[in-house]
């Protein structure tokens, strides 16, 4: 069963358990994905009631974006651990032969890339939503739901420094040089990007609520 099929419930308890999946890859892409279900939410209470039907286009705009991220990372949230799975294999394969470890060196490289493509994708996929609920939260939405939107930005920022983790962890394994400076850098880059856009974002609900 995918991850993203499993109960809440179910989840958690494999997350707490001695599995050597699920980790922290897929906890910060659920992270992520319940920030972009939040701001969705948002975005529906704005655009179905008749007080802010001014800002009722973009909302729908905004909801069927978050909509779309949410399942995209709820995807990236099972390819991970697929990705770490393949690892583990690629780290139990035989090596008892010069070939042989070649072979799994070989193996066990390109099983980390993989391993750190998945939560690059979750941080790129985090920073897009959270650059969508600012917008809604500077072009106008339904500010009874002021804490959701907050929240939405602390899960997301949750998901792109947990999946950031994940990236330094696997990369500090890989031999090549040019794939592990670009993965630093785009990293460095949405961090840079999406943390102070987290802040921001909180720090104004944080004031539209406490007026």
């Amino acid at each position: 069963m995918k991850l993203s099929e499993m109960t809440v419930s179910d989840f958690s308890g494999l997350l707490a358990s001695d599995a050597p999946a699920p980790g922290g890859g897929s906890a910060a892409a659920l992270s992520g994905a319940l920030g972009a279900a939040l701001t969705a939410m948002v975005a529906c209470l704005t655009r179905s009631k008749k007080k802010y039907a001014e800002f009722a286009p973009f909302a729908a705009e905004v909801e069927e974006k978050e909509q779309a991220l949410r399942a995209k990372l709820l995807d990236v949230m099972d390819r991970d651990t697929e990705a770490f799975l393949r690892v583990s294999a690629a780290f139990a394969l035989p090596k008892e032969t010069p070939e042989d470890k070649a072979a799994r060196s070989a193996a066990i490289q390109l099983a980390l890339k993989g391993c750190t493509e998945t939560p690059m994708e979750m941080m790129q996929l985090c920073s897009e939503a959270l650059q969508l609920t600012e917008d809604l939260l500077e072009r106008g939405f339904n500010d009874s739901a002021s804490s959701d939107l907050g929240a939405a930005a602390l899960s997301l920022k949750a998901g792109i420094q947990g999946a950031w983790l994940n990236v330094l962890i696997n990369i500090g394994s890989i031999r090549d040089e040019a794939f592990v400076s670009a993965c630093r850098a785009e990293g460095e880059a949405l961090l840079a990007r999406a943390l102070p856009l987290a802040d921001r974002i909180y720090s104004k609900v944080l004031t539209l609520i406490e007026g």
